[in-house]
């Protein structure tokens, strides 16, 4: 059938593993706020937010239901939530977050992947002066949106930063940052003025860069590819430029 079908094929396989994995990590999300607010939304905004991100990225209800229903049940299994933090190839940063049931095996897996690429794993901590805690909210862009005014209206949220981009389709995306701390008031007022969040996260933000060659790059991200690989693994940073 020729190349472009092959190609076709590739793209097709790659994007269905993604979400694949996307979803894997959704229905931990949700299984860990189950567990800690219970199983109705209304009443437990980790849950809220999580099936919201759920919807972002197409994750089928019956899956999102499913997820609270195993989660709601006694005897179902927990997870606890752990960071690891190292230096892979050339000195470059990494910070995992994981949620797992079982300790000694993510943490086995996250030391061999950083010995293999000749990088180290480090104490709790160490990289508290490159990454810093923010919430992340993003919502697609309205055509008649005027985003001062918006600035203006989330100051009492806790707003410390908003501005566009554009998503992989080329929509263009609002984006609003505040502090860890203002995550729930940042939600509960996006929520008051009828906005859609596509996504509410809280991420790590780099403060400072590290500058690597294309081989260099090439070296770290292939270790975080391997990280990423592991269903311990929610989410993975660095501070490459």
């Amino acid at each position: 059938m020729g190349r472009a079908f092959e190609f076709r094929k590739e793209r097709k396989f790659k994007r269905w593993a993604k979400m694949a994995v996307q979803f894997t990590r959704l229905g931990k999300e949700i299984a860990i706020a189950v567990k800690e607010g219970g199983p109705h939304p209304e009443n437990n905004s980790r849950l809220r937010t999580a099936i919201q991100n759920a919807k972002a990225v197409n994750m089928p209800k019956d899956r999102v239901e499913a997820a609270i229903k195993r989660a709601s049940e006694k005897d179902s299994k927990g997870y606890e939530e752990y960071v690891y933090e190292g230096y892979g190839p050339h000195g470059v940063p990494v910070l995992i977050e994981t949620a797992t049931d079982n300790t000694n095996r993510t943490v086995g897996n996250i030391r061999s992947y950083f010995t293999k690429s000749g990088g180290s794993l480090g104490k709790t901590g160490s990289l508290d002066f490159i990454f810093q805690r923010k919430s992340i909210f993003r919502f697609p862009a309205a055509d008649d949106l005027d985003v001062e005014e918006l600035e203006l209206e989330l100051i009492d949220g806790g707003l410390e930063e908003l501005y566009v981009e554009a998503d992989e389709e080329g929509n263009d995306i609002v984006v609003v940052q505040t502090s860890f701390e203002d995550f729930g008031n940042m939600q509960r007022l996006l929520e008051e003025k009828g906005i859609e969040l596509k996504s509410a996260k809280l991420e790590r933000i780099a403060l400072s860069h590290t500058s690597l060659t294309e081989e260099q790059a090439a070296d770290v991200l292939k270790l975080i590819d391997k990280i990423e690989e592991d269903d311990d693994v929610q989410a993975v940073y660095h501070n490459m430029e």
